[in-house]
């Protein structure tokens, strides 16, 4: 099984539906509210920071969330990927 991280906030619009739609197709999963304090954000600009995945999104002044993160950094995704066997 795959370890499977969510990084995303209360506050984006985008988040929830991303989060309902792995909820539905029964991905499991470890959420993390960037927003919710200073461990989790510093967990999530671990990779922001550092991954050339976050570039473009950095360059359009946006934040990155929500953020699918798989197997410590293997893979990350922005969006709920059309096969979802990788995440599984």
């Amino acid at each position: 099984m795959k370890k499977v991280i969510v990084y995303f906030s209360e506050h984006c619009k985008d988040c929830g539906p991303l989060k309902a739609a792995l909820d539905e197709a029964g991905i499991k999963y470890a959420p993390v509210d960037i927003s919710s304090g200073m461990f989790p954000l510093k967990q999530f600009l671990k990779y922001r920071d550092h991954r050339a995945e976050f570039d473009p999104i950095k360059e359009k002044g946006q934040v990155g969330v929500p953020c699918i993160v798989v197997n410590d950094g293997e893979q990350i995704l922005f969006s709920v990927p059309e096969d979802l066997d990788i995440l599984r």
